[in-house]
């Protein structure tokens, strides 16, 4: 039980640096050239993006970072306008760092 206790104490402490991560890791990948927190640039504001997935997330979390993943992965178009986003080479622990990142913005 109390490994049990420690690993998910852990985890919940790994989630926080992972959170304050997102913008480092949001300039190293370039996301910032094409997104900013509140004011849509290219791409769409990280804010909308959180709002739109948002409720989804809180249903079904692991389908809403399967879907955002590919897109960082595979990029897409036609959600935000019609401007594609090209699919960028991020490693994927850092992408579900940004994923759960941008999620949390308001």
């Amino acid at each position: 039980m109390k490994a049990l206790f420690t690993a998910c104490f852990l985890l919940g402490l790994a989630s926080l640096a992972h959170a304050a991560d997102g913008p480092t890791l949001s300039e190293k990948h370039s996301c910032s050239s094409c997104h900013s927190a509140t004011t849509k640039m290219v791409g769409p504001a990280y804010k909308t993006i959180a709002t739109k997935y948002n409720a989804d997330y809180k249903k079904n979390a692991k389908a809403v970072e399967a879907k955002l993943l590919a897109k960082i992965a595979k990029g897409g178009d036609g959600v935000w306008g019609s401007t594609p986003m090209p699919g960028l080479n991020v490693p994927a622990p850092e992408a579900l760092t940004l994923v759960r990142w941008v999620l949390t913005q308001k």
